[in-house]
């Protein structure tokens, strides 16, 4: 066998991205559940003065991913903190941002 044959092939994940997807969704919270077999990420958008708040998108990983998902989440806040400073966590009714200070809307 030569050497060319012993070495691991190396594995290539091809990503596409849609163009309907690459701009995004915003969202200001995030309200996750779970069951034993998965985990449940509900992104929100709330606007100011308003009552009622809409799921913008809705992601479903396993217990491992959502384990993996939190790892590098930690690992990209720090270095993201590294090079901008600490990130301050928002004061509030358990960090939901519920009154951006703006007026209260009226119909």
């Amino acid at each position: 066998m030569s050497e060319d044959n012993k070495k691991p092939k190396s594995k290539q994940l091809n990503i596409e991205l849609p163009e309907e997807i690459a701009d995004g969704i915003y969202a200001n919270l995030a309200v996750i559940t779970h069951s034993t077999s998965e985990f449940i990420v509900d992104f929100i958008k709330i606007m100011p003065g308003l009552p009622k708040a809409k799921v913008k998108s809705r992601i479903i990983v396993t217990p491992q991913h959502a384990k993996r998902l939190l790892r590098s989440l930690n690992e990209n806040i720090k270095k993201f903190e590294k090079q901008h400073g600490e990130i301050q966590d928002s004061d509030g009714l358990g960090g939901m941002p519920m009154n951006f200070g703006g007026p209260t809307a009226q119909a």
